[in-house]
């Protein structure tokens, strides 16, 4: 039997081989860039740090903040957009400050099955940028999206949408949307699209690095008359927020008219500081990119 062989010893610090210290090896760690791409599962590349199982979902976590977002500046129900697949991303994590996602991931058209035409599936583009920190809301947020759907149709939907609901006789009052059963009528469609799109704000507003929100219900809808060409109403939503499965009730006030800024004010029972915030402030999260729209 053949002896064992030992290690070679470790080299010794010195002049011409000096040992780098503890705080900067931390501070190069901190620095190196997560990289994720589409499909890649960081267990199975012993390369990566110990944060290559957090990227995947950061990435997806990024990419749905950044459609909230938006949706909300869009200002278009007609051009609502949903996630579809994050293809490509890194992340660069400091555990004392908060992260700094790149993604680039595709979208869907926010429509039912039934209502889209050949074609309109599975469109979208959008590249990012978000930062978030440590567990505040409101990421700060750069995003550019490709054309999901022509400026003259979704100008001529939207208009459509607006026409159905100055038209009404009276103002419109409606419980449960959808219905106990999960279904919503055709002719209940735009008013969800409406509460959506306002509801886009209230959820990127309240985004943090784990906490991911969708709306869940509308339980009241109530629209005002106005003196003015706006489309205004207030509604209740249930925002379901996945990681803690809890189930948030937030008041939205809506004022919209198509083409114009959307503006939106709402107070959420749960939050343990109720505010309310407007629509029109855009301040929070620029630099922002609403690119090909």
């Amino acid at each position: 039997m053949q002896p064992r062989r030992q290690p070679p010893p470790a080299p010794r610090s010195g002049p011409g081989n000096p040992r780098p210290t503890a705080p900067l090896l931390a501070l190069l760690l901190l620095l190196a860039p997560v990289v994720a791409p589409a499909g890649s599962r960081g267990a199975e590349d012993p390369a990566q740090s110990q944060d290559a199982r957090v990227p995947r979902r950061l990435l997806q976590q990024a990419a749905r903040a950044a459609l909230h977002f938006f949706n909300f500046r869009a200002g278009s129900p007609s051009a609502l957009r949903v996630l579809a697949e994050v293809q490509e991303g890194r992340a660069w994590i400091n555990p004392k400050e908060g992260c700094k996602v790149d993604v680039v991931f595709s979208t869907e058209r926010y429509k039912p099955e039934s209502l889209l035409q050949e074609g309109e599936g599975r469109l979208g583009k959008c590249s990012a940028r978000v930062v978030f920190k440590n567990q505040k809301p409101r990421p700060a947020i750069n995003v550019t999206c490709t054309r999901l759907i022509e400026k003259k149709k979704r100008q001529q939907e939207d208009y459509l949408l607006y026409k159905q609901m100055k038209q009404l006789k009276n103002p419109l009052e409606i419980v449960s949307i959808p219905d106990n059963h999960g279904h919503i009528d055709p002719y209940l469609r735009p008013i969800w699209d409406l509460a959506f799109l306002g509801s886009s704000y209230v959820m990127w507003e309240m985004t943090t690095q784990v906490s991911h929100y969708y709306l869940a219900q509308l339980t009241s809808v109530r629209q005002w008359k106005t003196n003015d060409d706006t489309i205004d109403f207030d509604y209740t939503v249930l925002l379901h927020e996945l990681s803690t499965q809890e189930i948030i009730p937030c008041h939205i006030h809506l004022v919209w008219y198509p083409g114009k800024p959307l503006k939106v004010k709402y107070h959420c029972q749960e939050l343990q500081t109720p505010e309310e915030a407007s629509g029109t402030e855009e301040g929070s999260a620029v630099p922002t990119e609403l690119s090909n729209f």
